[in-house]
């Protein structure tokens, strides 16, 4: 039996955008006790997921008891990871991110490039310029069409009785 694939809710992502424009309304990652954003790369079984951390590193990551019995953690996911302090290249996985919620950071720019899924991040910031200058040229483009327009004279064509017949167009 297959899991149905998460979407986005577009509800909750519009009361998510509106608001104050600088607060995130999502909890993120503690800097202070080493936590960082992943993406769970690979289900390994076992309650273990290797995740693909901010950093650069991939890590085995171990899902704790208390999160795999309420959330499910799959392929592409975004989650928080906390790095072991003896060993390196073990995690623990501490927080799960729905599709919403990764696309709402996504969008505010929070996420670093390497776990960014969407591509939002760079591309609101290069929307804003692409948009001014589209906003510049369509003025220009809309002069010389009018100028275009003056100069071409429409061509009339004469309708035959062929033309009208409905099997002509059905070939």
């Amino acid at each position: 039996m297959a899991r149905r694939e998460e979407k986005v809710d577009a509800e909750l992502l519009a009361r998510l955008e509106s608001g104050s424009g600088d607060k995130i309304r999502v909890p993120l990652p503690n800097r202070k006790v080493n936590e960082m954003f992943a993406i769970a790369d690979q289900i390994l079984g076992g309650r273990r997921v290797r995740a693909v951390c901010e950093d650069g590193d991939s890590r085995l990551a171990r899902i704790p008891g208390k999160m795999r019995r309420r959330q499910w953690v799959r392929e592409g996911d975004l989650v928080v990871v906390q790095p072991w302090d003896f060993q390196d290249e073990k995690a623990n996985v501490v927080m799960r991110y729905t599709k919403t919620q990764s696309l709402y950071l996504s969008r505010k720019g929070v996420l670093p490039d390497i776990v960014d899924l969407f591509g939002m991040s760079e591309d609101i910031s290069e929307a804003t310029h692409e948009i001014e200058e589209i906003e510049s040229t369509e003025d220009e483009v809309v002069v010389e069409e009018e100028s275009e327009l003056e100069i071409q004279q429409p061509v009339v064509k004469e309708k035959s009785s062929v033309d009208d017949d409905i099997d002509s167009f059905f070939g």
